[in-house]
């Protein structure tokens, strides 16, 4: 396996790969982008003569990278795990970028994403690791320094906080679409029980605006708090405030816009035809790296 070339040639065939499993991990599309680079730099330092599966080698050098960048960011952040809306991918009306396929697989969800980043960091290696892309605990153990079947239990643990926390959305986007703007409609027209008829009894709202701004992350959970506050964030939203229609990590959802730059980012949950939940990216400093011309 010697040369630059060819080490560079294999791992960029794995790139997409490595990193849709930093972006489960993460999070974060540039922490993502800096896992990788990290696997890179140790691939290049590495003699992997002795390595017969690349592909494996680097899954578990990403987890492991994934796995110190978790720990290092829950040791010096204040607020609790899961405040805030991971980083979403925006994709036009018209379907997922090709390159970001591989980032969306398994309906990534920002739903999803919350609470994956509510779990402990050995849990949620655990978990996407064996789960979302069958890495056997075998392999799973070192990293995470635990027996195979304390790994197993950790993604167990994993396992149940996910399920039923994170909804699936509805398969057809056009059904998604008709309710999220059925939703954005009676918004509009402060029509509460028309609001009230769309979401989901246990419907979550989660609102990141970054820890720099007063109002932070909030979550509100419930129809009527959900409604009352799509009617305050449609009064408050301003006449210079243009919807635009986007999907947001595979599903329906909306890019707010003021003079043509980022304001918020709505991802909805679309579940038998209710809105399940809505993650909003408020902060600034994030939606100011937005690219927009995917939408376009």
């Amino acid at each position: 396996m010697g040369g630059n070339a060819f080490l560079a040639e294999n791992f960029e065939a794995h790139r997409g790969h490595l990193r849709a499993v930093a972006y489960r991990m993460l999070g974060s599309l540039s922490e993502a982008d800096d896992a990788v680079q990290e696997a890179w730099l140790r691939l290049s330092r590495s003699d992997t003569g002795e390595v017969t599966n690349l592909g494996g080698w680097l899954t578990t050098v990403v987890g492991r990278v994934c796995l110190d960048m978790l720990r290092s960011r829950t040791a010096r952040r204040e607020e609790p795990l899961g405040a805030r809306v991971p980083d979403p991918v925006l994709s036009g009306t018209g379907g997922v970028d090709p390159e970001d396929q591989a980032l969306l697989a398994d309906s990534v969800g920002l739903a999803l994403l919350v609470v994956l980043d509510a779990l402990a960091p050995a849990e949620r290696l655990a978990f996407v690791l064996h789960d979302l892309f069958g890495v056997p605990f075998d392999e799973i153990a070192p990293i995470v320094d635990r027996t195979p079947a304390a790994a197993r239990q950790l993604a167990s643990r994993a396992r149940r906080r996910v399920r039923g926390a994170a909804p699936l959305p509805d398969p057809d986007l056009a059904r998604q679409r008709a309710v999220v703007d059925a939703f954005l409609a009676a918004a509009r027209e402060g029509d509460f029980d028309g609001l009230i008829a769309l979401l989901a009894p246990d419907v979550v709202l989660r609102a990141d605006q970054g820890a720099a701004t007063p109002l932070g992350y909030r979550e509100v959970r419930g129809a009527e708090g959900v409604a009352d506050q799509a009617l305050t964030f449609a009064r408050s939203g301003g006449e210079d405030a243009v919807p635009r229609p986007a999907l947001v990590n595979g599903a329906v959802g909306v890019v707010g816009t003021r003079a043509g730059r980022p304001a918020s980012v709505l991802g909805f949950t679309v579940t038998d035809g209710k809105i399940a939940a809505i993650d909003i990216l408020a902060d600034p400093d994030r939606l100011a790296r937005l690219d927009l011309t995917v939408l376009d």
